[in-house]
């Protein structure tokens, strides 16, 4: 362990946070205080309920706090933000030193949703960086990066996983080494916006491949009978099947290039089922069709 960072502070929200704040624990260091967003209700008439970061704080016996700006009242060598989501005052950072940890390969998928993006873009790899916290998001230099494989049939969780792992991982070692200098980022800079909910919405039209990938990443949905219909698992056929582009024929629906064998669906106001079950009970006429409005 590096002896220049022997007391951090946590700042992190979601569960993906979790594993780095528990891996520096398990590596020796000192989480000073740990910061994290509002408790927020979660459903419908629920009481407020805390974050995962200080859920998982609270079980470990660390400080928690909700104002980022309270943590220069702790005695802290380093602050370690893993998806905080929430904005870092530009004056907070030139008098506490931050580091972020951000999944993908800078300058790559800058912003909110790197994972989604790599696997709708059809990316072969993405990654991890250790980076420094600037006045824009994630446009600082980068101290360590990490490659991981992005393979065929990955979900954004199967890709997140390995991601969190290999960050844990990284950090812990690029602590441990010293951060060193900052190495500015260089190559073309993409952006990954959040994906909406009408970008999940499928094109027939399009090749199966692609609509494979839009699958792989959660919430794809099409319409059946005037309703939402969800596609939570299938996969591509590249060869061309006989029926017009959104039209079932067997378990796959035939798309502008090769057909999507579905798996896994949900039908609006139900829940998540196998194909073949949904198909049993839908009580389905010739030449259905999938996208009808």
């Amino acid at each position: 362990m590096n002896n220049d960072f022997k007391r951090l502070a946590f700042v992190g929200t979601p569960e993906l946070s979790v594993p780095f704040m528990t891996s520096l624990c398990s590596s020796g260091y000192d989480i000073g205080v740990v910061v994290t967003g509002e408790d927020r209700r979660r459903g419908r008439g629920e009481e407020p309920s805390p974050s995962p970061v200080k859920r998982a704080a609270i079980e470990m016996g660390l400080p928690v706090i909700h104002e980022i700006e309270e943590v220069e009242n702790f005695e802290i060598d380093l602050a370690v933000v893993v998806a905080y989501g929430s904005f870092i005052p530009v004056d907070l950072l030139e008098r506490v030193q931050m580091i972020n940890v951000h999944f993908s390969l800078l300058p790559r998928w800058r912003g909110p949703a790197p994972i989604e993006r790599a696997i709708l873009a059809g990316d072969a790899k993405s990654g991890v960086c250790i980076m420094e916290i600037g006045e824009e998001f994630d446009v600082g230099g980068v101290f360590t990066r990490q490659e991981v494989e992005i393979s065929p049939r990955d979900t954004t969780e199967t890709l997140r996983d390995r991601l969190i792992e290999a960050g844990c991982e990284l950090l812990v070692s690029t602590l441990g080494d010293g951060l060193g200098a900052p190495v500015p980022q260089v190559g073309e800079i993409v952006w990954a916006e959040k994906v909406t909910p009408q970008e999940r919405a499928i094109d027939w039209g399009l090749e199966a491949e692609k609509i494979d990938r839009l699958v792989r990443i959660g919430g794809a949905w099409t319409t059946f009978r005037g309703e939402r219909f969800k596609i939570w698992k299938a996969e591509a056929n590249t060869q061309q099947i006989q029926g017009s582009p959104g039209q079932l024929v067997g378990d796959q629906v035939a798309s502008g290039k090769g057909a999507l064998r579905l798996i896994e669906v949900q039908s609006q106001n139900r829940a998540r089922q196998e194909f073949d079950s949904w198909k049993l009970g839908a009580r389905l006429e010739e030449n259905c069709v999938f996208g009808d409005g």
